[in-house]
Formats: structure tokens, C-alpha cells, sequence
């Protein structure tokens, strides 16, 4: 089973960005926490980073008969990207959305997300165990558990 997870903007960042809000865990790290989990599920994953909303649809569409479904962390994308909702929409693979910080004890304009509603299902707020939750949920749905 293949699954593209993807970093959208700014989490480059990570470790170095307002650690009090996203902790001091390298983007490299993450990766590294992603890759573990994967291997412990005995899946393959495509990690990719972009602070390019166009990058992260291209790599949408370019993987979309490649892989089974997206674990995807918008980052600001999440609140306004209408184009990355649609994407993920059209291609009709299952998805999860991650986030690391929890986007409903911040500020008010990221309690919204225009990418939830064309998802599997959303987890916020559980740092880097973000992405490992929704790789589980999202393997556990793709095999039918």
C-alpha cells in the first residue's frame, strides 16, 4: 500500500518556527517518525513538502493513481485554499487531514477548514502523533477495519 503524505507551507520550519505552538521537532524528524510508522504498518509512503499551494496540487494529481490515499497537513492552506479542497475532491482518494498544534485553541480565523469536509476525518493537536494517528486511521479505513 503506497500513501502520499504532504507538508504544505511554512513546515520547513519546524523546530525553529513558535516552538512554543509547534514544538521543537524538526520537519526531518517528523519525516523520520512517519517513515517508522509506515514500516510498522507495512505501507509505503511519499512525503512531500511545498509552500506552494500549485506544488501540492501538482503532486496531488501526479500520485493520484500511484497511491491509495493523503495524509495531509495544509498548514495555512487548511482556512482558504478552495483550488487544494477541490483537488483532493476531485481525484477521490480517501484523505486525512493533520495538524500539529490544535487549530480550535488558536486564533479564531483557523477554526475554520475548507479541507475537512472533503476528508476521511480531521486530527489536531496531538504534535507529530498528529501524522501517526492519521496514518493509522487512514490504513485501518483503506483495509476495511
Amino acid at each position: 500500500m503506497e500513501i502520499l503524505v504532504l507538508h504544505g507551507p511554512n513546515l520547513n520550519l519546524l523546530g525553529e518556527r513558535e516552538p512554543d505552538v509547534y514544538g521543537d521537532i524538526s520537519l526531518d524528524k517528523v519525516n523520520e517518525r512517519i517513515q517508522e510508522t509506515a514500516r510498522d504498518l507495512s505501507i509505503n509512503v511519499h512525503i512531500f513538502q511545498s509552500n506552494s499551494e500549485s506544488e501540492l496540487i501538482d503532486k496531488i494529481i501526479e500520485n493520484r493513481n500511484k497511491v491509495s490515499g493523503i495524509v495531509i497537513n495544509p498548514g495555512a492552506f487548511t482556512h482558504y485554499s478552495i483550488a487544494l479542497r477541490d483537488c483532493i475532491a476531485g481525484v477521490g482518494l480517501p484523505a486525512v487531514e493533520v495538524h500539529i498544534s490544535n487549530i480550535y485553541n488558536r486564533e479564531p480565523f483557523r477554526h475554520n477548514s475548507v479541507i475537512a469536509p472533503v476528508c476521511l476525518g480531521q486530527i489536531t493537536g496531538f504534535s507529530v502523533d498528529s501524522y501517526v494517528l492519521g496514518l493509522f486511521a487512514l490504513v485501518s479505513h483503506l483495509r476495511g477495519q
